[in-house]
């Protein structure tokens, strides 16, 4: 393997001298400095690093754009096993004793033009070597992290490291033993850095990239994650969070060494830049616009004047359950059109709000109505209860554990509304109304807060989410909505329990009192509708009015005198 190595740098040295006269397509970059770069149509750059200091050992190439795919490669031509490409792209050599000079090529697969930002990072012998353990891609040593989403979560996966090692040396074995002078006492920690919300440009990715491209940068500017030994899996799911940038840093450990390195930082928006649909630049549907704006709409109404209007109250929160439960049913089963499941979704939601209404209005039951209206209170304070650092726990990775303990917290609240029926029914129409009010405003703009419910969604909807850590960005947006969530919320029960303290706790039913008035009738012989004849027997008796011919009754001449 040594051999095949010196045999590859001598290709790229001879390639060097004889590109020399090529210098509008060289690329000079200095150690630890970030370096723009143009890669022109149907052309190659070749990016060059010299005066290597002795005591480096390897270095590392990365080159990073915003969405375009490039390939980076150690001869001219890329050669399987010897190239890789991506956004995101990153190759380590190894250095020959007396080497004070490397060159790598830079190309886009279609021949397009790109542009980008990359840096070369050294690191001595006695750093831990990033994906030299590598047995799943081509490359021999593979420092890059491989990134894949869907809808539901963002899985990064790299390969193991191993222990540093000098130049014209030998690499140590990965696999032979387990002792602690091999690779299996490196540790790893994987570091999460998050971008701007709503701030999809290029400019701000190449800043934030800058600031985790190496080990400090990583550890002063990202958030940590988790830590693993060489035991675990390389493997590792995020909740994605399409629109939102997010960059992903892994650094190496050597705990005996006190060294460390960094494999090469990965980003993704989990959307599609050129795309015909889903495109990043149109996130937001129109129907889903239309869906949530109504919902807001109706939302603020019930955080005002809900308890006021209990039938209306009734209404937006049967609405609110049939719709959920209904639009996880019909995901499951059936590949049915987004927009077919909104419209489907909308359409029981009102049912299940009649429903609700007609429930109340026959059987007369607001403890009943009011529990299930404590239901939708419970599930929403157990869902930001699992929206904080609490929901990563490695105990709720555990389907069981997490819907077992969700469950437990979703029916404990509707207890409450037993002692104190109104004020929890007020307390709900706050809290509850406030959130849709954030959940509208989330179909025109991004904020995090709507993933309090819809990271609950997508573990409903993916068995496999339970793996994923669902930590997300609190940022300038999210902590004015949070304030906003907080004012309309406080004001609406402040509002509702000063209107209502003269009031009756809940209005009757109206059949109920239609039955009550009924009996009254019956029973009191001093009330002048005792004597009326029932609204049946009136109708009847008009009808055979209409439709009966009347009897004459003897002789109708006059008399003759």
């Amino acid at each position: 393997m040594p051999l095949k190595r010196e045999c590859l740098v001598l290709l790229v040295l001879s390639w060097v001298s004889s590109m020399r006269a090529q210098d509008e397509n060289r690329v000079m970059f200095s150690l630890g400095t970030f370096q723009n770069v143009s890669v022109p149509v149907n052309g190659t750059i070749q990016a060059v690093v010299s005066r290597i200091p002795a005591d480096v050992s390897f270095l590392t190439l990365q080159f990073h754009t915003h969405h375009r795919n490039v390939t980076l490669s150690y001869t001219p031509i890329p050669l399987y096993g010897f190239s890789v490409t991506a956004a995101d792209a990153g190759l380590l050599s190894n250095l020959t004793p007396s080497q004070t000079i490397v060159s790598w090529f830079l190309k886009t697969p279609d021949g397009s033009s790109a542009a980008g930002i990359g840096v070369i990072l050294p690191y001595t012998s006695t750093d831990p070597v990033p994906g030299a353990c590598n047995q799943e891609s081509p490359l021999e040593i593979d420092p890059n992290i491989y990134l894949q989403y869907n809808l539901f979560e963002t899985t990064i996966t790299f390969a193991p490291a191993n222990i540093g090692y000098g130049r014209g040396v030998i690499p140590p074995a990965c696999d032979v033993d387990v002792g602690s002078s091999t690779r299996w006492r490196l540790m790893y920690e994987v570091y999460q850095y998050f971008l701007p919300e709503g701030d999809m440009s290029e400019q701000s990715l190449i800043s934030s990239l800058e600031r985790v491209a190496n080990v400090q940068n990583v550890q002063d500017n990202s958030r940590k994650v988790v830590s693993l030994t060489s035991h675990d899996r390389t493997q590792f799911s995020f909740s994605s969070l399409p629109g939102q940038g997010v960059i992903f840093s892994v650094i190496v450990r050597d705990p005996v060494l006190n060294t460390s390195a960094s494999y090469i930082p990965v980003h993704t928006y989990a959307c599609i830049f050129n795309s015909t649909l889903d495109r990043c630049s149109d996130l937001g549907r129109v129907s889903t616009k239309v869906f949530f704006t109504v919902i807001g709409l109706a939302g603020l109404f019930v955080c005002f004047v809900g308890h006021r209007f209990f039938k209306c109250e009734l209404f937006c929160m049967g609405f609110g359950f049939m719709a959920f439960v209904f639009f996880v049913v019909i995901t499951i089963t059936t590949p049915l059109d987004y927009n077919i499941r909104l419209a489907l979704t909308a359409l029981m939601g009102v049912v299940g709000g009649v429903v609700m209404v007609m429930s109340w209005w026959r059987f007369g039951s607001v403890m009943a109505c009011v529990l299930v209206v404590g239901l939708i209170l419970g599930f929403l304070i157990s869902s930001i209860i699992f929206f904080t650092p609490l929901g990563d726990l490695p105990v709720f990775h555990n389907d069981v554990a997490f819907w077992v303990v969700f469950a437990c917290i979703m029916v404990f609240v509707p207890l409450f509304f037993i002692r104190w029926p109104r004020e929890g029914n007020i307390i709900t129409c706050g809290v509850v109304g406030g959130y849709t009010v954030v959940l509208a405003v989330n179909a025109y703009t991004y904020t995090s807060l709507s993933y309090i419910t819809l990271d609950v969604l997508k573990r409903l909807l993916n068995h496999n989410f339970s793996r994923a850590f669902i930590s997300v960005p609190l940022q300038d947006i999210d902590f004015i909505m949070i304030t906003v969530w907080v004012v309309l919320g406080v004001s609406g029960i402040v509002v509702q329990l000063y209107r209502e303290k003269s009031r009756q706790f809940f209005p009757p039913s109206p059949y109920v009192m239609w039955k009550q008035e009924r009996e009254r009738r019956k029973t009191n012989v001093l009330d002048p509708s005792h004597h009326k004849p029932s609204l049946s027997a009136r109708i009847l008796g008009r009808i055979r009015q209409l439709t009966q011919r009347t009897e004459p009754a003897g002789e109708t001449t006059p008399l003759l005198l």
